[in-house]
Parts: structure tokens; sequence; C-alpha cells
């Protein structure tokens, strides 16, 4: 295999030559790890060592792989760079305290894993950042009803049960209502936990298995298709009460899309499909964090009706 260009070497040579970058790529070669299990074990905030993460995969020595809803991060698997970062860490001394502790604390966090919550996800800096938004709206449906719609971050499950007096969980997949009955299990909660009817969250199905409305509907469905997400909030707006709450998340990059000829800018996509739901937008915020952007929008019934083709759900 040729050479690397000079300048390319210096590139590596820069990202890598610096202790805590060091130390995470030690850590990413032994499995693929999130900003919050690094965090964890190196023992420095997410926002540093996001920005460590960041430089090494600038310089191609780190790869993102996204699992779902989370974003981990591993070693490069191929061409020049992988082979750079396996002679560098080749070079480490495996005794060093530092990477040893690293290690110790890397498969401690592993064993973690085994137990209720076996194969359930690592809480998130996401999730932790959704749930505190919707605490911060802790007073949309106090000891009322609360519907979850997706599940797709545990710690959102703790919350929905804490909000409301009756609380139900509506899983898109298998894999989440394993997850998440195991949460309610684990954690003593009062919560019902149902599979959604067919591939679409909250479709006409669910709604008439439900048979009732709710106060507050939570919609934690961030990989809902653009296409799909009109259908999502009208489904959404059928299942609240009268003055209840929508809370939602969507991906900022997913909300990008030309409406025609014009590039429709993400905050008016998502208001203008909330308006063709029948729903007002009362607040919205802009969350960041693992490396995902996200609105996160509270919205109630408007006084107008719905548009027919957003009501077809």
């Amino acid at each position: 295999m040729p050479a690397p260009p000079h300048e390319l070497l210096i590139t590596w040579l820069r990202a890598a030559g610096e202790p805590t970058r060091l130390r995470l790529l030690a850590l990413c070669a032994a499995r693929e790890l999130s900003v919050s299990d690094i965090a964890q074990i190196v023992g420095q905030s997410e926002p540093r060592v996001s920005r460590h993460l960041r430089i090494l995969g600038e310089a191609g020595l780190i790869e993102r792989v996204r699992q779902g809803q989370w974003v981990h991060y591993g070693l490069a698997r191929g061409g020049p760079a992988a082979g750079f970062v396996q002679g560098l860490l080749g070079q480490l001394e495996r005794t060093d305290p530092l990477l040893a502790r690293d290690r110790e604390r890397a498969q401690a966090q592993a064993m973690q894993g085994e137990g209720p919550r076996a194969g359930a996800p690592a809480a998130s800096r996401l999730g932790r950042e959704l749930r505190g938004f919707v605490e911060s709206a802790a007073a949309l449906a106090p000891e009322g009803s609360v519907l979850l719609v997706g599940a797709d971050h545990p710690e959102l499950i703790d919350t929905a049960a804490a909000l409301g007096a009756e609380c139900t969980v509506l899983a898109c997949s298998r894999r989440s209502s394993q997850i998440a009955r195991a949460t309610v299990e684990r954690a003593g909660l009062h919560c019902r936990v149902l599979l959604a009817a067919g591939g679409e969250a909250l479709g006409p199905r669910d709604l008439t298995r439900l048979g009732r409305t709710f106060d507050a509907v939570l919609l934690d469905r961030l990989g809902t298709p653009d296409e799909a997400l009109g259908r999502l909030f009208a489904a959404g707006r059928r299942a609240l009460s009268p003055g209840g709450r929508l809370l939602l998340f969507q991906r900022y990059e997913s909300l990008e899309r030309p409406r025609g000829r014009v590039v429709e800018h993400p905050l008016a996509r998502l208001r203008r499909l909330l308006g063709e739901a029948g729903l007002t937008c009362e607040r919205m915020s802009p969350i960041e964090a693992d490396g995902q952007h996200v609105l996160a929008a509270v919205a109630v019934a408007s006084a107008q009706q719905p548009r027919s083709t957003a009501s077809a759900a």
C-alpha cells in the first residue's frame, strides 16, 4: 500500500496527538460507544468529548455509526486511516494506568446492560434533553392521562408516567415494546404498554383500540418519514382530549425539504404541517445533543378543522 500524502499524515498526527483524543481512539478500538458512554468513562463533559470526537472524525480516524435513534463512534474501518490508527494504537503500553482505568470503566459500563434491561439502549444525552423539555411543560397534564407514542427514548417513559395519573405507551416495534416493558417493571411504574398495529405509529386501528382520548400526547418518533408527518400529527390531534396538548420531536434535517420550487424553512414547515392537521404551535425549541439537531414543540387543537388531506389517518 502506498504511503499516505505528507499533508494527510500531518492531519492525522495533529488529530491523534492529544492525550484525551488518544484515549478516545483506544476506547473506540474495543467497541463502538456513544458520546455519553465516553464522557462517563473518561470523566469529562459531553460537549468537550463531542469536540474531540469531531476533530477525530474530520481527520477520518473515527466513524459515526447510527444505531436506531443513537449515534455511536468506532475506529475507521478501511483505507490508509485505519492502518494509521492500528499502527498508532499498537505503540501504546497496555499497562499504562490511565488506559487501564479507561478499560475497566468501559467493561463495568458494558456489564450494566445485563439483567432487566438487557438489550436496552443506554441513556443518551439527547434523551435527557427531550425529558427536560417535557418536564418544563409539566403543567400540561396534572393528574391527567398521558399517551407516549414511540418510546424511542426510555427516559421519556418515566417522565410520561410521572406526568399523569394514567399512562399508556404505544411502542412501534417489538424491540421498543420489550424495552418499554422492562423500564416499566424495573421502575415499578403504573403504565400500560401496547404494540402499535401495522407499520405506522398511531394508525386508525390504534386509535380504535385505545378507545379514549388523552390530556397529553407525546410523539417520540424522530424516525417518522417526511411524507408521514402530517398523518401522524392528525392522528395525535384525534387522540387529544379537549384542552389537551401535543408534544412532538422531529429532526431538523428531515424538515429541510423544498416545497415546489421554494426551499421551506424547517420551523415554517413544522408550523404548516401542524396547521394542516388542525393544531396550533404554542412553543418551539431547538435541541442539540449526541450529534443530532431536533425541534421540540408543544401544540394544541386549533378552532379550525384540519384539512382533509391531513385528517385521513
